[in-house]
């Protein structure tokens, strides 16, 4: 695979940057660090490992102190609580100095020889490449949220992606270092990168079984998962046009009710009802309210944000001058 200029001119810049976040996994980060400098020696570039430790109560931060006395291109991270994968993953992107950056699981269910086929399947094409656990070995109560969460998130994104949560992916280093990943919005990286302009794929990777302890997720991730997609919604796809959301679902609530009250108006015009005896009357009139609010909330939202669109920065692939 042909180096890119940058590292020939720069060859102590890594040329593959690996980031694990990490929470009490000490049993299986010597055994990862070695599968991880087998593959990306063979592949005979230059190359780091950041480990991001999320607050261990375990060992695993004197296990990593121990495999960077060994390698010095193994570098460790520690927090001083947990603070979640995401706010591991930001910070691990933002110390990545690699060409591409692949992010892995500490767990040994990622199998670090996906990284030359991930590298590769970035090709000319494109800038983030998601791995695609198709055959997994995770209990049930596991795997069915997750592909009920997989196929909710794939048809309300329009996005075609099996496995948005795997966290084998392939990143050019643009795309890391312009995405802001918080909270719990890791699960939807490529969502995020593909509204941002960059190219989306995926690719069928190998999944081991755990081989060390337990899932540290439970099924309550799910539900946040759910939470964290209207969040990912409203703020790429509404965020600088909040009446295109607040105005429609303002419409259809103000004629919804303007058409119900119409039809009892009609109707006691006609002596065939008393609007006193129809609760109905009431619920249109509450839906007409309902209505004018979304629309001027959208109205207002549009105000504030009208003032920060001069100074939008977007997604440019190349400029010529």
């Amino acid at each position: 695979m042909p180096r890119s200029s940058k590292s020939s001119s720069h060859p102590k810049t890594p040329f593959v940057s690996i980031v694990v976040p990490l929470y009490n996994e000490e049993e299986s980060l010597r055994e990862l660090t070695y599968q991880i400098v087998g593959v990306v020696k063979e592949m005979g570039n230059p190359y780091e490992i950041i480990f991001i430790d999320d607050g261990s109560s375990d060992r695993s931060f004197e296990v990593l102190k121990e495999l960077h006395k060994e390698n010095s291109r193994v570098k460790v991270i520690q927090f001083r609580r947990n603070f979640g994968k995401s706010a591991a993953l930001s910070v691990g992107f933002k110390e990545a100095s690699g060409e591409f950056i692949i992010s892995m699981d500490a767990d040994l269910q990622d199998d670090p020889k996906e990284i030359p086929d991930l590298i590769a399947a970035l090709g000319d094409h494109y800038d983030l490449v998601s791995g695609w656990k198709k055959k997994r070995f995770d209990p049930l109560s596991k795997t069915l949220p997750s592909r009920f969460f997989n196929f909710v998130t794939g048809k309300m994104t329009g996005i075609p992606i099996h496995d948005f949560n795997c966290g084998l992916k392939a990143y050019r280093n643009v795309v890391v270092k312009s995405l802001s990943v918080h909270g719990e919005l890791h699960r939807f990286i490529p969502v995020l990168a593909l509204w941002a302009g960059y190219r989306v794929t995926e690719r069928v990777v190998q999944h081991h079984p755990r081989k060390f302890g337990k899932t540290k997720y439970g099924i309550s991730r799910f539900f946040n998962g759910f939470l964290d997609l209207l969040t990912v919604l409203f703020t790429t796809r509404y965020l600088r046009r909040p009446l295109h959301l607040f105005g429609v679902w303002g419409i259809i609530s103000f004629v919804i009710g303007a058409a119900i009250d119409l039809y009892l108006i009609v109707e006691r015009i006609l002596g065939l009802t008393s609007l006193s005896d129809r609760p109905l009357f009431l619920v249109g009139f509450l839906l007409i309210i309902i209505g004018v609010q979304f629309v001027s909330i959208g109205l207002l939202g549009e105000m504030i944000t009208r003032q920060e669109r001069d100074e939008e920065v977007y997604s440019i692939r190349e400029m010529l001058k």
